[in-house]
Order: structure tokens, then sequence, then C-alpha cells
């Protein structure tokens, strides 16, 4: 990982002479049912007065098509998208750095079995020849892959369909997949029609990690590090009122802004973790295992033929400048 973006120095005044005219405005990217304490401070406009501008929001469903906004410069900053969406995007050669860890959550991100398969982790061989909805290229994709792994199903043997998280779930319900894979709202959805194979806990014991991260493009971050600092110390900030009050004040605006109501938000983010900013810049974290665990699914997506090649190393994707003037 580097403190700073890793660029040439001539390449940097380039970039610098090209930001010339200051930003008025940025676009945030983000998810809905995804309660998260940021969504307060978004509610209470503390993102537009600490950067002194404009801060447009735009949801999306899943973080390959963040990838893809921040590719064409609709979009500044995503937060919370999956490591395995970020890892496609940085090994097919896109601009895009890690700036913070936005929420880990094992018990969050999941594949569901439909109820009347009546099949659990020991007969988790029959789902051989099923039908399944996974939302291709996600933190949901590679977990199915590892989890298929350890029950020793041959991905071969399955029809997978691409499917986002609500319209996994919609399909489960109707009966038109055998299981499905996703997060939040949507996953609290497929529950109601069947089961998971593995918890959250078991999941971490596998090595199946389930993170999300800030990222941004890099020349965004070269251009605009003090707007950067501003945007990660008010969600820190947020993340730790959470933590210490969790309150129904701030419960109502996070449900609000995730577009669920009050009990499902309670139910999804009791289940989330927030790493503060000394954690997040740990050796257990961006200090060290976050780049080695991109690593390994990148390695991951190769053997299933989900991208070409890997890189050598994801160290260079995460950028701790932003991020450390804030400890």
């Amino acid at each position: 990982m580097k403190l700073f973006s890793k660029l040439t120095v001539s390449a940097a005044a380039i970039l610098s002479a090209q930001a010339a005219v200051a930003m008025d405005e940025i676009t945030v990217g983000y998810f809905l049912e995804w309660p998260m304490p940021f969504l307060a401070a978004k509610a209470d406009g503390a993102y537009d007065e600490a950067l002194g501008m404009k801060v447009n929001w735009v949801s999306f469903e899943a973080g390959t098509a963040m990838s893809a906004a921040m590719a064409s410069g609709d979009v500044q900053i995503s937060v919370s998208q999956g490591i395995p969406p970020y890892v496609i995007a940085a090994s097919s050669g896109q601009a895009l750095q890690i700036v913070d860890v936005a929420v880990s959550y094992s018990e969050n991100d999941n594949c569901v079995v439909k109820t009347e398969l009546e099949i659990d982790k020991d007969s988790a061989d029959e789902l051989a020849g099923k039908k399944v909805a996974v939302p291709l290229g996600t933190a949901a994709h590679y977990g199915f892959l590892k989890q298929m792994e350890h029950f020793g199903v041959d991905i071969a043997s399955l029809e997978i369909v691409d499917m986002v998280p609500t319209d996994g779930a919609a399909a489960l319900a109707q009966g038109a997949v055998d299981f499905a894979c996703g997060w939040g709202g949507a996953l609290a959805r497929m529950k109601e029609h069947g089961n998971i194979l593995l918890t959250g806990a078991e999941k971490e014991e596998l090595g199946i990690l389930v993170f999300d991260v800030t990222t941004a493009p890099t020349d965004f971050i070269v251009e605009n590090e003090e707007i950067l600092t501003k945007f990660l110390a008010v969600t820190a900030e947020a993340n730790a009122e959470w933590k210490e009050t969790q309150s129904p004040e701030m419960l109502a605006k996070i449900a609000k802004e995730s577009g669920m109501d009050e009990e499902a938000t309670l139910a999804s983010i009791t289940t989330f973790g927030f790493p503060t900013v000394e954690e997040q810049m740990s050796e257990a974290w961006l200090g060290g295992n976050a780049a080695t665990f991109m690593k390994g699914v990148a390695d991951v997506f190769v053997e299933a033929g989900s991208i070409p090649s890997a890189l050598d190393s994801y160290e260079d994707s995460i950028v701790l400048g932003p991020l450390s003037t804030l400890k």
C-alpha cells in the first residue's frame, strides 16, 4: 500500500494543472438497503458542510456498476464498494484505489437455498445441477465460489444466472431459481424462502472475509486529497457516533436514507462492523492483510474464468494518505 497514489512527479503535475479550476460539487455512489452510519450524516447535510460544496448521491445495485461510473467520470467516490468488484476493476487496469474500510459484514452476505429442497451444509452436494442467481463480480459471487469449492460442488454443473440481489430474491420467492446469493435487504427476503448453508463465523473460518471499501479514481485522489480527507472524517465521525449511542434518532435517519423500515435497518446494521481509523490502518486491515486477501480473491476469479489475469500484488491499490491524517 502507499501513503499517496503511485504516480510520477510529472504525471502528478499534469493532473494538478488540469485541476486548476476548483470543484464546486462531487457525486458519491452508495447502496440502498445497505444501512450504515454515514447515511445519517448524509441526511444532515454534514458532507456538504464539511466539504464546502454540493454532494450529489446516486444509488447502485452492484459494485461493478460503481466501477463503471467512476471510470466514466460520473462518480468521484464510491462508499461500500465490495472487494471483488474492486479487484475486477483493478485487475483490468482501471486506475481506481482504496481509501478506507467502509464495513465488515460476514453475516450479511450469503447464499440461500430454497426451503423445499431441504438442503443444508450436510447435504450440499445435492446442489449439483441446480439453478442459482448470483450477482457476478461481487462479494456474493466470491463467497459463492468459495462455498461451492468447500462443499465440492462442480461449478460447471450449475446453471448460473447473473442477477442483482433484489432480482435474485424475487426469483427465489417465485421458484425460478433453486438458490440465490446476495446481501442486505435482499438477503433478508431470500431467507424468508430458504436457508443459508454456512454462518458468517463458519465462512470466516474458511477464509471467506466479507468487507467493503471506499474507493475513488486515482486522479481524483491526487487532485483532491483535502476533499477526500474531509469526506472520510465525516464518515469516521458518523461511525463513532453510532457505536457510542445507537440512538433512535440516528437509526431513523439511516432507515429513511437506506429505504428500509427501522426494524429491518436495526436487524441489518447490528450484523455490521465499522473499524476505527486506527484499526483500518493496522496490519489486520489496510496495513497488510487487505492486499493479501485481494490477491486471493483475484486468483480465485482467474481460476473460475471470471477475469483473464490478476495483478502480481494489490499493495499499490491502497492509498493511506487521506486516512492517515485522521489518526
